[in-house]
This record gives C-alpha cells, structure tokens and sequence, in this order.
C-alpha cells in the first residue's frame, strides 16, 4: 500500500493551549512531558496527539531528532531541536541523537533553493567528531532505561543496495505526493533545479524512523515545522509496515520579534562549538535580544523556572536590561559551563560599563606588515565582523555609532596603522554592544 498522506487521523492538529509560561491555564496535557513542552512553547503540530499523551504519561517514550553534518559545528537553530531532547529527558523518556554521516552525502533540500556542496567521507566524519561534543552539555549518555544514545544513520543507510532499497520502501511512496510537499513544491515553482539525489532524501529519512523504531523502539521523530511533511512520511511507514504506534511532533520555527531569522547575525551564524565561536561572543548574543523576546527565549533555551520568566519578562525600561544579562548567563553556562558565563559577563561589563578591556574580549588579527603599511578602518570594521560591509560601516561612522579606541570616528575612510595601537592592540567598537580587539600577529 502506498503512502498518501491526507488521512485526518495523521494529520492531527495537536490541542489548543494558552500562551507558553501562563500560570492560569490548565495545560490541555496529562504526560508530564507534552505539559512541559506546551507550557514552554515548544509544540507546533503533533500527530496523534492523544495517543502520544497517553503513551509518555504510561511508560518511557523513546524519541529522537536527526541532524546532519554539514559542518564543524551545528548553530544556535539547532538549539532548539537540542532543548526539546533534554526536555524529553527531563520528563523521563528517553533520546536519541541521530548522527547523519548517511543524509549528509545527500543534502536535506528542505528550506533550500539550491543542492548542499557535497562532501567527502572525511569531512562527514570530521564534521560529526566535532559536532558530538556539545550534545554532552544538555544531555546525559549512557545505558540506563532513559540514558541518551547517539546513532549513526550511515550505519544502516550506506549499507543498502540501490535496487533493495528501491524494492523494499519505494513502493510505499507516490510520486504525486512527494512532488506536493513544500520542501520539492517551492524548489520546481522558483524554476530551482532539484537533483533526484535530493528528491530520495525524505525517503531516507522515513526509513532513519523506521529503522529505529526496530533497532530501538523508537516511537517518536520531533523535529521543525519545516520538517513536518517529512515527519509524517516516518509515521505513516511504520504505522502501516510494521503497523505499530509511531508519532510526530514539531516545534514552531523561530525568528525575533523583528521578523529577523533566528541566530542571524552581522558576523555570521551563531555557532555553538568554542573554537567557532567564543563563549563572550555566545553570551553577547543572547544579552542583545529584543526586548519582545527576553520572555519566548527564557522559556524555549534555558532551565529557569517559569515564575521567574514572568517575573522577569515584565520588567520594563533599563531594567529589561537586568533579565537580558539572566538570559544571557543562562543560556551560556548550559553551553559553556558557569565559569564562561561569569567571565563573559565580568569581560562585557569591564568593557561597556568601565571602559577596561578584558582577555575574555573577542580579538581578530591581523597580520602585522599589513597594519604597519595601514588599513581603511571601514574594511577593518567589516573583516572582524562588526558591521556587515564596508558600506554599513561607513553608515555606522556618519552616525557616531564606530568608535577607535573609545573615541567616536566619523570618517570610517580613515588609515589605522600601528601607532593607533594601545597597550599592543586597537579597540573597535560599534554601537554600544560590540567590540573587538585588533590585534597584530
């Protein structure tokens, strides 16, 4: 039987709830968990959703979210993915944390207008080494009923035949359906070329469900609301080939209250490994979120309990500036560990409050021949991250927002060299919220 994906019953919308972190709602929920993840607004759409409150308020539920390696490091919108598996863990089930060395020589095209570079063996493998570092600060790993787990995809995936594979799940997929999902739709609607390596990737991903729900008795895939489509493909496989309970559930994707792309910034993706982005420049992006915003990010990113996030969320004028910095230091010490996050902040105090500098404060180098024969401060600016271009520097220089050693600098035209270097370094600032060390190497 063919999968076609307009059955009611899947397509579930999950209960109405009051506004995450409200104190007077009764939550829609009986599991402990699907509480959890309502009250802090985490719950999109979920199928099925009775039958999974009923199976996580019962036993432990095993669930797991895939994240594939692309990179050295995943950024600050995975996080949230992060978040929902150590709220699952919390409540007493059990996560995994799928590792696609197999996806990734394919390339999600979910969300995507053009095809993934693809990458070589190696750097799948140097991606996932390094990636796996940070699941250890949200979760706990080990063989306990709800000790996480960490899996491999490729371990399975790589080692199917081409013709197996097509034999043994492709006859459960339409073509008509595959082409109306959102993730092909828009590619083949903005004339963007999709590869058929590309078109195969949410069939892996439902075989990635079903596989764990054999291996693992994996009952629940959770993801982002980008990935729903792909979700439901995993449930309805295994609902109707091994015709067992399997559920969905996605989280709601994320921007500011500005309308701007969570984790996006002038200096580029919010990386969540050290060594690519510094636990005081983590910190700084938490303590610079909108004000709209202090409460949804306490809720969605840290531990803090949620009387306190009211309390702190209607603080109003300079005080929102108190909540930003417990925000801050919150969000920090899960990824860094408390130390980080002092120092972090003692490091922004010292720098915007005292007008000292710190050791903890980002540095960009730059080569020292280069400094001594003298670099336009607009492309200074811009290399090392505080302003997007030289254009915007120039704009932020007109605007007394660029300042060169605590003095304000209108003309982003002019040559720093070596005799602008104080205590053996140059102090850039933009705004009243970053700053960078110069520093000759």
């Amino acid at each position: 039987m063919t999968l076609e994906l307009s059955d009611p019953s899947v397509l579930e919308p999950g209960p109405s709830h009051s506004k995450p972190g409200s104190m007077t709602s009764e939550p829609a929920f009986k599991s402990e968990f699907l509480r959890l993840m309502q009250t802090r607004g985490y719950i999109h759409q979920i199928t099925h959703p009775a039958e999974l409150d009923e199976a996580a308020s019962k036993g432990v539920v095993t669930a797991y979210i895939g994240f594939d390696a692309t990179a050295p490091s995943l950024h600050v919108g995975s996080l949230i993915q992060i978040m929902i598996l150590r709220r699952l863990q919390q409540s007493g089930h059990r996560p995994i944390v799928l590792m696609g060395g197999g996806t990734t020589k394919i390339g999600d095209p979910t969300d995507k207008d053009q095809s993934r570079p693809l990458l070589t063996e190696a750097q799948i493998q140097a991606n996932i080494a390094s990636i796996k570092t940070v699941f250890a600060k949200f979760l706990t790993f080990g063989d306990g009923p709800t000790d996480a787990m960490m899996v491999d995809n490729d371990s399975w995936l790589s080692k199917y035949g081409y013709v197996e594979f097509l034999r043994e799940f492709g006859v459960h997929f339409t073509i008509n359906r595959m082409l109306a999902f959102d993730s092909v739709k828009t590619r083949l609607e903005r004339e963007q070329p999709m590869t058929f390596l590309e078109f195969n990737y949410m069939l892996m991903q439902s075989v990635d469900f079903l596989e764990l729900e054999r291996r693992h008795g994996c009952v629940l895939q959770m993801g982002g609301s980008d990935q729903w489509g792909n979700i439901v493909n995993g449930v309805e496989l295994i609902r109707r080939v091994d015709q067992k309970p399997a559920f969905g559930l996605t989280t709601p994707l994320l921007s500011t209250a500005s309308g701007q792309k969570m984790g996006k910034t002038v200096g580029g993706a919010v990386w969540l490994n050290a060594d690519m982005r510094s636990p005081y420049d983590y910190w700084q992006f938490w303590r610079n979120t909108e004000d709209a915003d202090v409460g949804r990010f306490m809720r969605l990113f840290t531990d803090l309990p949620l009387d306190e996030i009211a309390r702190l969320e209607n603080l109003e004028g300079a005080q929102i500036n108190e909540a930003k910095k417990v925000l801050a230091n919150a969000a920090t010490t899960l990824l860094h560990g408390e130390d980080a996050a002092q120092a972090a902040e003692a490091a922004a105090v010292a720098a915007f409050e005292q007008g000292q500098l710190s050791a903890d404060l980002p540095s960009f180098k730059i080569a020292r021949a280069d400094l001594e024969a003298g670099v336009v401060l607009a492309a200074l600016a811009a290399d090392a991250g505080l302003a997007a271009s030289r254009g915007e520097a120039r704009r932020l220089a007109q605007g007394g927002g660029l300042r060169v050693n605590d003095a304000a600098e209108t003309d982003a035209n002019r040559t720093l060299g070596a005799a602008d270097l104080v205590d053996g370094v140059i102090k850039l600032a933009a705004g009243k919220k970053k700053i960078v060390l110069v520093r000759p190497v």
